[in-house]
């Protein structure tokens, strides 16, 4: 099947960029830099390789290219070699097929001409129309004639410099002779050599002279063919583009009708599975470590609803808002609550916010050996492995946990709903906002000290304050409480399981987080995915969030199902992808949510659901007929200059921003931790080591009593155990989880300056 041929390259020209080559059914796909120059392809691994290692090299002059499908390409010159290729895009293959086919009939135009060398008559190009090939057959008989003005250049140039040096030679010889006999001789010579050179210069101007008429006579014509096909090429491009747009727009909207025949199309989600090719297995261990997960198919697909719904919303508008909370006319709440909200800059005026910083001292660059460190920690609990400070952020583990507050706004807004199931949407959007920091976020965070606080006090400005504290060492255990003004309540205990298995890391969060609603008494409770961070050892590192959340209102029944797919490179789905469904206790769906965890999340109303015809491995897929979407939560941009901060955003700045009147406990008093902020890693390294044999030595003293009170086994079972704080471990009587809430105390303590009952942990 022959494909529509775009805009090609400027002949002459390097093709560059990156395709994915099917390396073994191992690996699948990796990422490799291909280089398209003068009839031959070449790829590395790296852009960095190109001056010193190719990984294989391919002659397109007896090359055979076949497209397999909209990304996939193959390039096989009769069985020695092949490549199967794929591009990240339709447009970009099609580039590629282009680049790759000009590239392989000037190669075979050029095999050609070498043959027939010495042949007096030019040789004719590929057929490519008559006027194709007229215009060739001109620009190559006007590219000879120019070689050869350029070959007569250079000789007569040869030519002035060996004469030049003779009469110089002669005028030197004239300067020292006797007037005599051998004065006419000498004369005579120079007279010769002088002619010889003007003749010689006479020459090199004419042949100049008509190089330049003949460069101009064809410079204003090439420029204006070259204008002219640079324009065509434009066009093609965009017109290309635009079919591409148009073909996965119908694709999609077929791949709907199948599924719900109805004049319905353009369905939000869809199910393509990635096709995996053979080739050669000729590259060695890839720099980069990718985890090519299956794709499950999708649970649901969304349609727009039936303009009746649209009709109906809008005639009957207060019965369907009192029923769900909103709909496609919904009032906006953010409006309504300008006049009322106590955080209004008139409001503001009239009590001073503290002033918070915006940035922090630039990131130091300390090259660190990790494979001597790492060889030695495979497998072990992460908790456990003595790092450095260059592999961390100067945060605790504490202060990253109080981070999932930089959104608390949707919980502001959940908590002015009328609808439990509108409340849900907030929630949720509330449980996918938490993971927005960690898309740059490679660096790890302190490990707290057992008995570590941190206060995050924003009641002026946001109208909520937290605490955290850790409760458990092994296993490494922190609780979590903030209260709000504006009604709601969000607790968590978080323990953390990780594994390091050499080339990647996996983060397990145990523990469940509870939000609480004063109105309507709403309980909700989640708990958090697994957090994956790649390429460890080789290679750039990057971050993934994969697995299933249930967020659940405990007094309702309702529910709403997160689903956060896997990166892989064999689904066309947008990266870091996020879909869930909100339903009643009957299982009866009502919104849908869908976006991604790094960018953004939007919410529509189901108006109608039906099931659908079964998908890949006969699951059957549930068809949702929904209103407009809306936008319900939107990350916010970084703060300039963030890649030399550690990716921190606005609220991560000002975390460990010394404050008077914290605690002695609080994380802004950790010595180690302020070394680091400063840039001054090797005595942050050294206080660090100090802090954590203080730790061990306290831990061990405290067995030591416990072996002690023997004769007493509850008390020794009592000394055993840390007692935490500011937190009580209990058994939650709603969900049925026993975690530590806060007892209170704390904030009483601070304005009343009795941290005297604070241990010295620092």
């Amino acid at each position: 099947m022959s494909e529509p041929k775009p805009p090609t390259p400027t002949p002459g020209d390097t093709y560059k960029g990156w395709l994915f080559k099917w390396t073994n059914y191992i690996k699948g796909y990796q990422r490799r830099w291909f280089v398209l120059s003068n009839g031959l392809l070449s790829y590395y691994r790296t852009q960095a390789e190109m001056g010193h290692t190719c990984r294989g090299t391919i002659n397109l002059a007896t090359a055979n290219i076949t497209v397999e499908d909209s990304c996939n390409f193959v390039i096989s010159n009769g069985g020695a070699q092949t490549y199967h290729l794929k591009a990240s895009s339709e447009v970009e293959r099609q580039r590629w097929i282009t680049a790759l086919e000009l590239a392989k009939a000037k190669a075979v135009r050029m095999q050609a001409e070498s043959d027939d060398s010495g042949d007096d008559c030019p040789t004719a190009p590929p057929s490519a129309g008559q006027g194709g090939g007229g215009r060739n057959s001109e620009i190559q008989s006007t590219l000879r004639t120019m070689g050869s003005k350029v070959e007569d250049l250079t000789t007569c140039n040869d030519l002035i410099v060996k004469h030049g040096s003779a009469l110089q030679r002669s005028l030197s010889e004239l300067e020292g002779i006797r007037v005599g006999g051998d004065m006419g001789e000498k004369i005579r010579q120079v007279t010769e050599r002088a002619t010889l050179f003007r003749i010689t210069s006479n020459a090199m101007i004419n042949a100049c002279r008509d190089f330049l008429s003949l460069a101009q006579t064809h410079s204003k014509r090439w420029q204006k063919s070259l204008t002219t096909e640079r324009d065509q090429r434009i066009r093609l491009e965009e017109t290309l583009e635009q079919l591409a747009k148009q073909h996965n727009h119908l694709e999609r909207a077929f791949r709907g009708a199948t599924v719900l025949p109805s004049s319905f199309s353009n369905p939000a989600l869809g199910n393509k599975g990635g096709g995996s090719g053979k080739g050669d297995a000729s590259d060695e261990d890839d720099d980069n470590e990718f985890f090519d997960a299956m794709e499950d198919p999708a649970e649901f697909i969304t349609v727009p609803a039936d303009p009746k719904y649209h009709r109906r919303s809008n005639s009957n508008l207060s019965g369907f808002s009192s029923e769900t909370g909103i709909d496609d006319q919904s009032v906006n709440f953010d409006e309504l609550s300008m006049a009322s909200n106590p955080e209004s800059p008139q409001t503001l005026e009239l009590e001073p916010v503290r002033q918070r910083r915006t940035h922090i001292p630039d990131k130091p660059n300390y090259y660190l050996n990790l494979w001597s460190i790492m060889k030695n920690c495979i497998g072990k609990e992460l908790s456990k492995i003595p790092m450095p400070v260059n592999f961390n952020e100067p945060l605790s583990m504490l202060q990253r946990l109080s981070e999932d507050l930089e959104y608390y706004e949707l919980l502001d807004k959940g908590a002015k709903c009328q609808s439990s199931l509108e409340q849900m949407c907030y929630v949720a959007a509330f449980t996918v906002s938490s993971y927005s920091t960690t898309v740059h976020r490679t660096g790890k965070p302190f490990n707290p000290l057992l008995g570590e606080t941190f206060e995050l006090d924003r009641l002026r400005e946001c109208g909520y304050r937290s605490l955290c504290e850790q409760v458990s060492h092994h296993p490494p255990a922190a609780a979590h409480h903030a209260l709000s003004e504006k009604g709601w309540t969000l607790r968590q205990e978080i323990s953390l399981a990780s594994k390091f298995r050499g080339k990647y890391l996996s983060i397990m969060p145990l523990g469940s987080i509870q939000c609480l609603f004063d109105k309507g008494n709403n309980h909700y409770s989640w708990k958090k995915v697994t957090t994956t961070v790649h390429n460890i050892i080789v290679g750039k590192l990057w971050i993934d969030q994969s697995g299933e959340i249930d967020v659940v209102n405990h007094k309702t029944g309702d529910r709403c199902h997160l689903k956060f797919a896997p990166y892989s490179y064999f689904s066309r789905d947008v990266p870091r992808k996020v879909t869930g469904v909100v339903t009643d206790k009957d299982g009866k769906a009502h919104y849908v949510l869908s976006g991604t965890w790094d960018e953004k999340m939007e919410f529509s109303r189901v108006m109608q659901s039906s099931k659908g015809e079964n998908g890949t491995e006969g699951k059957q897929r549930t068809v949702y007929q929904t209103l407009k979407a809306k936008e319900i939560w939107k990350k916010n941009p970084l703060p300039e200059g963030a890649e030399t901060r550690y990716f921190f955003s606005t609220l991560a700045l000002t975390l460990n921003e010394l404050e008077e009147g914290v605690a002695p406990t609080d994380s802004r008093r950790r010595p180690d931790q302020r070394l680091m902020e400063d840039g001054r890693w090797d005595e942050a390294n050294a206080e660090k080591q100090r802090l954590e044999e203080k730790q061990r030595t306290v831990r061990r003293e405290r067995e030591r009593e416990a072996v002690k009170a023997v004769c007493s086994p509850e008390e020794g079972a009592h000394q055993d155990n840390h007692q935490a704080m500011w937190f009580e471990k209990i058994d939650d009587p709603v969900s049925g989880e026993t975690l530590h809430i806060y007892k209170g105390g704390y904030w009483e303590a601070k304005e009343q300056g009795g941290w005297d009952i604070c241990p010295d942990i620092f």
